[in-house]
């Protein structure tokens, strides 16, 4: 069955010292209409008013009618900026309403500086259009998008951005159908690591720790120093130096964020084409900024690798069980049986004192998650075995 669903494409930017201008401006013009909406959220607060998008409208309504600054700029995207702020502020007093814990909560929308908060314009169908390989955005700013890709006809919307680098991207939302693979009658369980990033039921797909940040990491902490020897106090600009280290680190940690999303993308690719359906360990990696494997963790990537998975597998229409992380290690995948302590870290042998089986400890865990997930394993490939039906989704 052939399944609609949006996707983002997004494409580097030309843009010129006309345009680059034209956009800056647009963006102070959005960054004061978002200021305005948390200063009138927090009056009302105070006050205990209503403060939602339609009295958020007429803000900005009275504000272009009195202000010649903001009628210069196009309505679309300041429009979109009170779309924004709005959905973020639901979130938010949803979450509290929901009484989640702190950690847990979106925060309230804070006012965006001049100085920190990078560029992000919205646009709609009504304030962009395409022609002739450029990209036309409402008040004349005209781009040019490099195509590195075919883009699929009639984009919803699209989100042109500076990233910490300052190159300016334009993401498109377009409305795709999943690529079908075609059926191997396979099935594999994954579990998440730090010594290996990902171990799963098949020896082939293994995903070994790349060490990305770590071999970076001797390039990053020579422009740290350099930034922390050339930094001024606070309330004073930024000398040309101190600049000049700040953009160098920007440019190592953005090759190492590639780095890691490209490695993921290719493990993940490699993993939905071989497999039809996949348990994953739902593994939230949080919990491990706080431990003395807080840095190698960071660069394993966890987080980044299972949102490529997930990526993919939707994409060609892949089945994917997300398997509860709870006792994953303590579990015989065999014949179920649970060890009456947790195994510590040092411990990488798994031994049930039940059936005596006896497996690398990480490859007793991916076992876990397919039977977890009602998969039934016959063997460490993940085989299905002949006759046996396999469950829904999870």
């Amino acid at each position: 069955m052939t399944v609609i669903e949006h996707a983002r494409y997004t494409y580097r930017l030309r843009v010129s010292s006309r345009a680059r201008a034209g956009l800056l401006d647009e963006w102070a013009r959005c960054r004061w209409i978002w200021n305005e909406c948390c200063a009138r959220s927090k009056r009302a607060h105070a006050e205990r008013e209503k403060c939602g998008p339609a009295r958020l409208d007429k803000m900005l309504t009275g504000a272009r009618a009195a202000n010649a600054w903001l009628r210069a700029g196009g309505s679309v995207p300041q429009q979109q900026t009170i779309r924004d702020f709005a959905t973020s502020r639901a979130k938010a007093l949803k979450d509290i309403k929901a009484r989640l814990p702190m950690r847990q909560r979106a925060g309230m929308p804070r006012y965006k500086r001049k100085r920190e908060a990078r560029p992000s314009l919205n646009y709609t169908r009504h304030g962009f259009r395409l022609t002739n390989g450029r990209l036309h955005l409402a008040g004349g700013i005209t781009v040019r998008p490099v195509w590195s890709r075919e883009l699929p006809p009639a984009p919803s919307s699209v989100r042109v951005y500076r990233d910490s680098l300052g190159h300016w991207y334009a993401s498109f939302v377009v409305a795709t159908t999943t690529e079908a693979l075609p059926e191997t009658g396979r099935v594999i369980g994954i579990d998440w690591g730090v010594q290996q990033t990902a171990t799963t039921t098949s020896d082939s797909h293994d995903l070994p720790h790349a060490g990305h940040g770590k071999r970076a990491a001797q390039r990053l902490a020579r422009y740290q120093r350099q930034m922390a020897r050339r930094r001024q106090p606070r309330g004073r600009a930024q000398t040309r130096g101190y600049r000049k280290a700040q953009a160098q680190a920007a440019k190592v940690h953005k090759k190492i964020a590639r780095q890691r999303q490209d490695t993921a993308r290719k493990w993940a690719k490699g993993v939905v084409t071989d497999h039809d359906h996949i348990a994953v360990e739902d593994f939230r990696p949080k919990f491990l900024a706080k431990t003395t494997m807080a840095r190698k963790a960071a660069d394993a990537a966890i987080a980044a690798t299972k949102t490529a998975l997930l990526d993919m597998a939707r994409k060609h229409g892949r089945t994917v069980h997300l398997v509860n992380p709870a006792h994953t290690t303590m579990d015989c995948a065999q014949c179920g049986a649970r060890t009456k302590h947790a195994l510590p870290l040092s411990e990488r042998t798994y031994a049930c004192t039940v059936c005596g089986a006896v497996s690398p400890r990480d490859k007793n865990s991916a076992r876990v998650m397919l039977v977890r997930a009602g998969l039934n394993p016959a063997g460490a490939e993940g085989v299905r075995p002949a006759g046996a039906l396999l469950p829904q989704a999870a």
